[in-house]
């Protein structure tokens, strides 16, 4: 039957079975990889990810000056930019979006221009930032911010007219409630788990943006750095920070789930 629930413990099985699927898949290419080349780096071995962790987590500089490891550089450029842009990108989307909600004349002007905007891939507006911001860590912030901000606000433009009915806000005025009551007891609280939903999308495309731009023109970071490596067929590092990436985004997905069931526990139910 459709939709028909199975025991807990199945579906951890097979979440497990799928994770070995996937690795025994990559395997059997690596193996068959190296049958016809024995020095193929395309899809590397367990020797070459060892070597691979070995290159990243070694210090960099010499010992008078010693600079942190590849990994560690890479990691903090990355996460500090896309925390930053995606955050301001929330913010901002969510200032708008709820504006645009509660009143229609601030809606009727931005409505059109946001819809147009959301159209058009952030990628293709990089040439852009970089007139107007540069190429520094105001670019790499604008990229991601401006990159979920349109599509978000207009999310949660279209969340306010679809969910919050005209009736609840009529009933709240008619029990005295004030604007700024109205928009957060109300609308704020209506649209919150679509809201934190809308943020669990976002990840992926922010860091779609972010190592665009990093592989363009950053000097450090995740995208320059697989830009870089693949330059040269060292997949084994290319592959790890994969890894890393996925791992980011499953974290973070996994935190504003947990954030959306503590601060919306009736929503879930």
């Amino acid at each position: 039957m459709i939709r028909r629930p199975i025991p807990r413990w199945l579906v951890v099985l097979l979440g497990i079975l799928g994770v070995f699927s996937l690795l025994a898949v990559y395997g059997g290419l690596s193996y068959r990889q190296s049958l016809v080349n024995e020095k193929q780096k395309v899809i590397p071995g367990l020797q070459a990810f060892g070597d691979g962790v070995t290159r990243m987590t070694a210090p960099q500089g010499s010992e008078e000056t010693p600079k942190p490891s590849m990994l560690v550089t890479d990691l903090r450029a990355t996460y500090w930019r896309l925390f930053l842009g995606t955050g301001l990108g929330v913010v901002l989307s969510v200032v708008v979006g709820i504006a645009m909600g509660a009143y229609r004349w601030i809606a009727a002007p931005l409505a059109p221009i946001i819809s147009f905007l959301a159209k058009i891939p952030p990628t293709a507006m990089l040439p852009i930032y970089f007139v107007l911001v540069g190429s520094d860590q105001t670019m790499f912030t604008t990229m991601v911010a401006l990159g979920i901000f349109f599509t978000m606000a207009q999310s949660v433009y279209q969340s306010i007219v679809n969910d919050v009915k005209d009736e609840a806000i009529d009933k709240a005025y008619t029990l005295g409630a004030s604007d700024p009551e109205i928009v957060y007891e109300v609308i704020w609280k209506q649209v919150l788990p679509p809201i934190l939903d809308n943020i669990r999308l976002q990840i992926g495309p922010a860091m779609i943006f972010l190592l665009a731009a990093e592989m363009l023109v950053g000097a450090e970071g995740m995208g320059y750095r697989i830009r870089m490596e693949s330059r040269v067929l060292n997949m084994s590092i290319v592959y790890i920070y994969l890894c890393i990436l996925g791992f980011t985004g499953l974290i973070g997905d996994w935190c504003l789930l947990w954030l959306r069931k503590k601060l919306c526990p009736w929503y879930d139910r």
